[in-house]
């Protein structure tokens, strides 16, 4: 079963600009790939019956780029003025040093060529590449306030930005059915400006200082490319560049009695994913052993007890300006794009009969827009809280599962992601114990839960008043049970809950603080329609560690605290949230599905894990392209209303911070949205998703937006 479930950044930092022509080409650079003419249900020229690879020898060229999907550690510090080590007033670090440089952004573009050798599916090549960047990175003693009190304005004094820099690479891959995958190495250069700014004392103009530094470094990295058509690739390309240790730079003087010298050391990492579009003029070919009229080689072919899959998901999303009288500490920042990566492995063992054994590792990179805060339903569903800026390795799930077959009529199921082909009951109890997301059970629907292939707003692939328990990824640990037959199923769950709310760790006191589900599945088929479709009830309650808003309000209003949020701090104690979701899916036709959503939680105490919503209501429809002669291909459409109760609205307005939002005021309004996307089948197993978004009143806030999204999403299987 695949189910996403994906959480939420919290950190505050700026975001990359929109502006920069490398953000166009990123958010842009997939509507290259698709022809004009000639398409029909095989978008592809390659011969329909592949070898098990293909032969991808000889010159190619290309574009590549990302938006927000560069994350440039220029790691300075210590920083010292007249001698002096000049603390970071964001981190509290007396010594200057700032490691804030491992989140900085970009937008990254450029074009690259090279040459391949393959013998048998085994491949190695050379390629070299430049590309221009907006890294522009404050050091973290940009808040120095030298002689000046907390509220005047920050200064900039150190920052660094490099506009150009190239690689030259040797690649080692590997060839099967239209897929490459490969390692690189080599060398990498760039040309970097590192910049003092600093007051003249006086209230005058600032000075300027300016060093530029060429580098010579190297770099390390891995691919995978997907032939789309008989010339034409998609692919995605990280690459880490370290140019070498930390070198020390004088930097002019700054004026004033508190001032002196400026000195500071920098050394210059960076870790990147590429979006790229190549161009093979010789084109593919079959390997000289290949029989063109051979048949198909089998999809996956495994045993029937092991089974191993793969996915790469790759979203790029932007946001452009909006009305935005005021910002607070969580509010969606106007002007930027960002972009997140996830690569997941999907590895099953059948123990015994009715026995399996379940392991998910899991890359991650990158950060939603804002760092995933501002908008209540978020619009990238890929977006993690425990975001990253270098690709990070995470066990998102292993579990047991056993099946207690009762008798009767049987099913096959094929092999397929986290499911060892079998045969099994179709009355049946299932019990799963170990580490999984609750979306892989609950709330399900064919048209609007998987946001790296549907809708990626969270309102509309979820019941989003739920606060399923999860860790910062969307994981839990507990007990599933599910009694299955024909016309309906029942399912529960016992899980662990984050110590508190926005937390990695869960609570170990599972018999004091835990999280409960239940859902009854019903199976039904509209005589009208002769077409299935099904209606899923949920009621969920959760203990966990978190503050009541009437209570911090009152606290804070009434003087016992100056700020809302020292009041949520100080008065966290075990509460419970309850509510219930309702879901529908329904298919028209064949071709024509809608869906619909509610949702609501008492909304009496924090939300722990998921978003800020008290109640929720959405719903849509889903095409397939049949009538168009592309039976692969999706269009979704979408919308969506978010509310919150009287005493959220109060601890918003008051300056509180939730999980995702906090303007640190509140003209409330329900946050209403509507998505749009269309899923491009490129190959059958290579989607490329274009999508735009409007939120209206994002985080309740009728002074701000309403919002325009516009996003990318290249989406792989294997």
């Amino acid at each position: 079963m695949r189910a996403v479930t994906r959480m939420r950044g919290r950190a505050v930092r700026g975001p990359g600009r929109l502006r920069h022509p490398g953000a166009l080409l990123a958010i842009l650079l997939p509507a290259a790939a698709i022809p004009t003419a000639g398409w029909a249900a095989d978008p592809a020229a390659l011969p329909s019956n592949l070898p098990a690879y293909i032969d991808w020898s000889g010159p190619y060229l290309g574009l590549q780029g990302s938006a927000g999907a560069s994350f440039g550690a220029l790691n300075f510090g210590p920083t010292t003025v007249g001698g002096r080590a000049i603390p970071d007033f964001r981190t509290g670090d007396a010594t200057g040093r700032s490691d804030r440089g491992r989140e900085a952004t970009t937008a990254v573009g450029g074009v690259f060529g090279g040459w391949n050798w393959q013998r048998g599916p085994w491949l190695y090549g050379i390629e070299a590449d430049v590309s221009a960047a907006n890294l522009k990175r404050p050091v973290g003693s940009n808040a120095l306030r030298l002689g000046y009190e907390e509220a005047d304005p920050v200064f900039d004094v150190i920052r660094a930005k490099t506009d150009f820099y190239g690689l030259l690479r040797g690649r080692v891959g590997y060839s099967f059915d239209r897929a490459l995958v490969y390692a690189t190495f080599g060398l990498a250069g760039a040309s970097t400006r590192i910049l003092a700014t600093y007051p003249d004392g006086a209230g005058g103009p600032a000075a300027t200082a300016r060093r530029d530094e060429a580098s010579l470094g190297f770099t390390l990295g891995a691919g995978l490319q997907y032939a789309i058509t008989d010339r034409i690739a998609l692919g995605l390309d990280y690459r880490y560049i370290d140019y070498g240790e930390s070198r020390r730079f004088d930097l002019g003087t700054v004026p004033g009695p508190a001032g002196g010298a400026v000195s500071t050391r920098a050394a210059f990492t960076s870790n990147q994913m590429l979006a790229r579009l190549s161009w093979y003029p010789e084109g593919f070919r079959l390997p000289p052993e290949a029989d063109a009229t051979a048949p198909n080689v089998p999809d996956n072919d495994v045993s029937d007890r092991f089974t191993l899959h793969g996915q790469t998901t790759f979203v790029n999303q932007g946001v452009t300006g909006f009305r935005a009288p005021y910002r607070g500490e969580q509010s969606l920042v106007p002007h930027q794009a960002q972009a997140t990566t996830t690569a997941t492995a999907f590895i099953g063992f059948k123990l015994l009969e009715g026995t399996e054994l379940y392991y998910n590792p899991e890359f991650s990179q990158g950060f939603g827009l804002s760092r995933t805060l501002g908008v209540a339903g978020f619009v990238n569903g890929e977006a993690q809280k425990a975001g990253a800026p270098f690709p990070k390795l995470r066990s998102n799930r292993y579990f047991i599962r056993q099946t207690f077959g009762l008798g009767g009529e049987t099913e096959d199921v094929p092999d397929g992601i986290n499911q060892v082909a079998t045969r099994r009951d179709i009355e049946r109890i299932t019990v799963v114990a170990g580490k999984f997301a609750l979306g892989d059970f609950f709330d399900g629907n064919v048209y609007a839960h998987d946001p790296r292939i549907d809708f990626m707003n969270w309102s509309l692939w979820a019941a989003s008043a739920w606060d399923f328990p999860a860790n910062l990824p969307g994981f839990t640990q507990g007990v599933y049970v599910e009694y299955n037959r024909k016309e309906f199923a029942i399912r529960a769950a016992y899980t662990q809950v984050p110590k508190e709310p926005s937390s990695d760790v869960l609570d170990p006191r599972v018999f004091e603080r835990a999280g409960a589900v239940v859902e009854l599945e019903t199976r039904h088929t509209l005589p009208v329609l002769d077409q299935p479709g099904r209606v899923r009830l949920g009621a969920f309650t959760n203990v966990t560690n978190t503050a009541n808003y009437r209570q911090v309000v009152g606290l804070t209003l009434g003087g016992a605290f100056a700020d809302i949020n020292d009041a949520v701090q100080a008065t966290r104690r075990p509460r419970r949230k309850s509510g219930f979701y309702v879901n529908l899916e329904q298919a028209v036709t064949d071709d024509v599905g809608v869906f619909a959503r509610a949702s609501a939680n008492d909304g009496r105490n924090e939300s722990a894990s998921f978003t800020d919503i008290d109640a929720s209501l959405s719903g849509g429809v889903s095409i397939k392209g049949a009538a168009w002669d592309r039976p692969l291909d999706t269009i979704g459409l979408g919308a969506t209303m978010n509310a919150i109760s009287r005493d959220h609205r109060a601890f918003f307005a008051n300056g509180g911070l939730g999980l995702l939002i906090g303007d640190g005021r509140l003209t409330y309004a329900p946050e209403r949205a509507v998505e749009a996307y269309y899923a491009l089948s490129l190959a059958k197993f290579f989607t490329v998703t274009f999508d735009y978004q409007l939120v209206s009143n994002p985080a309740y806030n009728r002074d701000r937006g309403p919002a325009h999204f516009f996003g990318t999403r290249l989406h792989a299987d294997f």
